[in-house]
């Protein structure tokens, strides 16, 4: 049967993951605590059901058997991340426990033919950095800069892809103009210090990475939401042009053409939330662009002009828009997020026409499905059909983005396995394999098939 949508050469079929989630052994292997763990100590309630991040999906343990499972679904790259905390505990001294750990992984991925494409920053901010200020201390990217060099020189002879930062904005929305993320701060103003400080921390681990000419590449990897007005109206427009600057461009722009858009930086300026800047920093992001970017997509954002008045006394994005529910969208009743496949093909576009078609990969996309179990049949099958249809609806999209010239060098799904997400735990299940939290037995969803095959392929 022919193939209706055939991928490039050579194109990357895999999944993406994060320390804190999959590993587990957060209190063992000699790791210091991070923000989860510390959250979790504090106010386990938080949590869905109370599951907090120490055993997760056990990827510490039985990171082989994962490994041979990724190979058996024909996956030919991985996105994992590193624990700053497990690799360098208090902040200086590298813990030998975790190189061994992190080479056997990468070794091991390497043996089966699946590349590493490394992330260093996945949300997990160690304590004794955040009892510092986390990212609004400049001493804290300075750390970082230590920690991403010390990764280059003991495993940048074996990685050849790498990535700074996982969606940036997210610590940023999340722990700063929301309660989700520790330390659960709302303020526009240290938000603003947070997303500049990261975007200057990932600047300067580009420069050392470029310094070491260890022949590899380094990007970003944003979770990029197109906004999309209600109308053609004035105020629709602005609406979502104010949500693109400050959910994309903000970092986008820095990343890829090495300057702020006057547009963000006059909004700023207008509300008296600029961050001090020093000239040689914003000389070293202009020089320090990425080679690549990951796009990690979920979701559209749909607003409009606020039509009542704004009656906080703080200055928050809602304060320039409000969602707007588009009449014709489909949801994901489980995670409360629309499904719009064609978005992944706007964000291509925008790529190609307004970022030098920069090389550029999906990260990450997927669907996460509450009780799952619901859909296991006869054999210990789950199957979720949704997932296969979610799936081949954005790479139809994905597909036409590159036939008409957009510069994509792969698809990673989220997730591998089920993992903990968060203040979400495992409420929501994301996974090409199932993963039985009594036993930690893993078994392949219908999806996992079906992506196994596509894999295998190169199309569908």
């Amino acid at each position: 049967m022919t193939k209706s949508y055939m991928f490039p050469d050579n194109f990357k079929w895999g999944a993406a993951a994060s320390a804190t989630q999959t590993e587990g052994a957060a209190n063992s292997g000699g790791k210091a605590k991070n923000i989860w763990d510390y959250w979790y100590e504090i106010e386990p309630e938080r949590f869905h059901k109370g599951v907090g991040p120490q055993d997760t999906s056990t990827f510490y343990q039985h990171y082989k058997a994962d490994i041979k499972r990724m190979k058996d679904v024909h996956f030919n790259s991985f996105r994992p991340s590193i624990s700053w905390s497990r690799l360098i505990p208090d902040g200086v001294h590298v813990n030998q426990e975790a190189v061994d750990f992190y080479n056997d992984m990468f070794d091991e991925l390497q043996k089966n033919d699946i590349e590493s494409i490394v992330n260093l920053y996945h949300f997990d901010m160690p304590l004794n950095m955040q009892n510092k200020g986390g990212w609004e201390n400049l001493e804290v990217v300075e750390a970082f800069k230590y920690y991403a060099e010390t990764a280059f020189k003991l495993f940048g002879h074996k990685i050849k892809k790498w990535t700074t930062f996982n969606e940036p904005i997210v610590p940023v929305e999340m722990g700063y103009l929301n309660h989700f993320h520790y330390p659960c701060v709302v303020d526009m103003k240290r938000a603003v210090v947070v997303a500049y400080n990261s975007m200057l921390a990932s600047a300067k681990t580009i420069q050392a990475y470029h310094e070491l000419n260890q022949g590899g590449e380094i990007g970003i990897i944003l979770n990029l939401t197109p906004s999309y007005p209600r109308s053609e109206s004035e105020g629709d427009l602005k609406a979502s042009q104010i949500a693109d600057l400050l959910f994309n461009r903000s970092f986008l722009d820095p990343s890829v053409h090495g300057i702020y858009p006057e547009e963000l930086i006059e909004l700023l300026r207008d509300y008296e939330l600029l961050p001090q800047t020093d000239k040689k920093d914003i000389e070293l992001i202009r020089n320090n662009t990425v080679d690549f970017l990951g796009v990690n997509y979920y979701q559209p954002r749909r607003v409009k002009e606020r039509e009542s008045e704004y009656t906080s006394d703080k200055v928050l994005p809602e304060m320039f828009f409000v969602p707007y529910i588009w009449p014709e969208r489909r949801m994901n009743p489980y995670r409360g997020w629309e499904i719009y496949e064609k978005g992944l093909y706007d964000i291509a576009m925008n790529i190609k026409d307004n970022y030098g078609n920069i090389p550029w990969y999906v990260a990450e996309n997927g669907m996460g499905v509450e009780n799952e179990e619901r859909f296991l049949d006869e054999t210990g099958m789950i199957q979720d059909d949704y997932r296969i249809e979610f799936y081949k609806e954005h790479l139809k999209w994905l597909y036409k983005g590159i036939s008409e010239g957009s510069n994509c060098f792969g698809y990673h799904v989220w997730t591998f396995m089920d993992n903990w997400s968060w203040l979400n735990a495992y409420k929501n299940r994301y996974g090409l394999y199932r993963v039985d939290l009594e036993t930690q037995e893993r078994s392949l969803k219908k999806s996992g098939q079906w992506f196994s095959n596509v894999a295998k392929e190169n199309g569908f």
